[in-house]
């Protein structure tokens, strides 16, 4: 499947969010990754309905939004309304995940399924025929900067078995040296935030990463 690169927009600065984005969108992103987090599922409160709006019009690239909240269900539709089209929720925060991925379909957009380090792949299982797509989190979520966990890669290529024809995206950790492995596991979209952020320019390092592409 074709590699592709989905910046995370977590890292970069707040506060410069409509230039961040645009400048993502020209430099060669293939979708932008937006981090919600509401300070329970994990510590940190991150964006809102409200900023994916603000930045909806600024590009036509598909906008995905990665649900790091309990009762996730409560925003489906608050982002859906606000441009993403494609909304992970993770598995560890429901017990009803098949109702959530229905509920998705029913609002038009693609149902993706994330699940955190501790999680194995077999919780996809029940699921992987109604799924668009599989996050596998390769650092513990919460934080961007952290380092990429190569144990997760047995958890990519056991969910790759499962649907050959699938999005499996990995997010946490991602850069040059770390890119191609989880692309040989079977990994065929990767969330960056830390390493374009660091690097020359947002341009040079998504560039980098596609070139890291197997």
């Amino acid at each position: 499947m074709t590699c592709r690169i989905a910046p995370s927009i977590l890292s970069f600065d707040h506060s410069n969010l409509k230039s961040t984005v645009a400048e993502l969108a020209s430099g060669g992103a293939e979708r932008i990754h937006i981090d919600v987090m509401d300070g329970q599922f994990v510590p940190p409160i991150t964006f809102g309905d409200g900023l994916v709006k603000a930045l909806r019009d600024l590009t036509t690239i598909p906008f995905e939004a990665h649900l790091m909240t309990l009762t996730p269900e409560r925003h489906f539709e608050a982002f859906v309304r606000a441009g993403c089209g494609r909304i992970y929720f993770h598995a560890e925060a429901t017990v009803h995940a098949h109702r959530l991925v229905q509920t998705l379909h029913d609002m038009g957009v693609e149902a993706g399924l994330a699940i955190n380090p501790a999680t194995p792949a077999e919780v996809a299982q029940p699921l992987i025929t109604d799924l668009d797509a599989v996050l596998v989190m390769t650092v513990n979520p919460g934080w961007g900067g952290q380092s990429f966990i190569q144990t997760m890669l047995p958890k990519v290529r056991a969910v790759r078995a499962m649907r050959p024809d699938m999005d499996i995206e990995v997010d946490g950790g991602i850069d040059p040296a770390t890119l191609p492995l989880a692309c040989e596991a079977g990994a065929n979209l990767f969330v960056a935030g830390n390493f374009i952020f660091k690097a020359k320019s947002i341009a040079e390092g998504i560039s980098e990463l596609q070139r890291a592409c197997c």
